[in-house]
């Protein structure tokens, strides 16, 4: 049973950092738990969601970055991303996988109201 008020992974890391990877490790490890899981890209973190960017990182031991994004959208995982992130970067929808939404705060917060918890990175 998934727990409704679920969890909010912040990504603030890029595909150039051993963080990116530690947080679909806790993402997909929070929904192999039964949490509900958004994973809330901000500042380079919105690296982690452009098409091939996350083909670019693999920290071993753990499993590529691809990989764990790729599982953790098809276990019912959401990825949002920073409008002004995403702007800074030149990112519209095109640019990112597929069912990345482009979020502001006021769906963070409206998760946050609803008693989600949240994780940064």
């Amino acid at each position: 049973m998934k727990n409704e008020n679920g969890l909010i992974v912040i990504a603030t890391k890029g595909i150039d950092h051993e963080l990116s990877s530690v947080a679909l490790v806790i993402a997909c490890g929070a929904l192999t738990s039964g949490q509900s899981v958004s994973l809330f890209l901000t500042s380079a973190g919105v690296d982690i969601a452009r098409k091939k960017g996350a083909s670019m990182t693999h920290v071993k031991p753990l499993d590529p970055l691809a990989e764990m994004l790729t599982d953790f959208q098809s276990r019912g995982g959401q990825i949002w991303a920073c409008p002004p992130c995403a702007i800074a970067r030149g990112y519209d929808n095109g640019d990112l996988i597929d069912g990345v939404e482009i979020v502001g705060g006021a769906k963070l917060f409206n998760a946050l109201n609803n008693g989600a918890r949240t994780i940064s990175l």
